[in-house]
């Protein structure tokens, strides 16, 4: 232990203030290497085992890991019947859509895509790409599916059950 008014003690007290500003300045996400490479930088030599001892006695710590958010009480999805029943070939436009949504990663987050494709032709009758997935991405590419091909009779649209949950929405147009 150090002498409370010692040289040393003044230069950690110093050190730690600096550290703190560094931590907090870069987010307060990084470990002591990257805190350490901050300030050397900024001309401030030290070893690098000081300052893992300095940041560990100030309680700063480097991000591990994000947590997710809890889900507690939210209320499970309702599964629209299967009224295809895996019958995939249609006998005429706009008679059945199949929709998925997938997830692409770019070095900006996460985008969302939602395609829906027309049974009978085969070709994407709409789509839609938003940075997050909600009811709107879901919408958006159901309406520039009906816009695109102007259907007036009834269609069923089918979504591709996946690992991500299905819209709230009504499948039947």
């Amino acid at each position: 232990m150090e002498a409370p008014g010692s040289a040393r003690s003044l230069e950690n007290q110093r050190l730690t203030g600096q550290i703190k500003q560094s931590w907090l300045h870069i987010g307060a996400v990084y470990g002591y290497r990257k805190v350490h490479a901050d300030l050397l930088d900024l001309g401030e030599p030290c070893g690098e085992q000081r300052f893992y001892r300095l940041m560990k006695a100030a309680g700063l710590r480097s991000q591990s890991g994000y947590r997710r958010r809890p889900h507690a009480g939210e209320v499970p999805a309702v599964i629209a019947p299967n009224r295809l029943d895996r019958q995939f070939d249609v006998s005429g436009p706009n008679e059945a859509w199949v929709t998925d949504i997938t997830y692409l990663r770019t070095h900006e987050g996460w985008l969302y895509l939602a395609v829906v494709l027309g049974l009978f032709s085969r070709q994407v009758v709409g789509w839609s790409m938003q940075s997050r997935i909600d009811r709107e991405l879901v919408l958006f590419v159901l309406l520039m599916a009906i816009w695109r091909r102007k259907s007036s009779s009834r269609l069923w649209c089918i979504r591709i059950r996946a690992a991500s949950s299905p819209a709230k929405i009504g499948n039947r147009f």
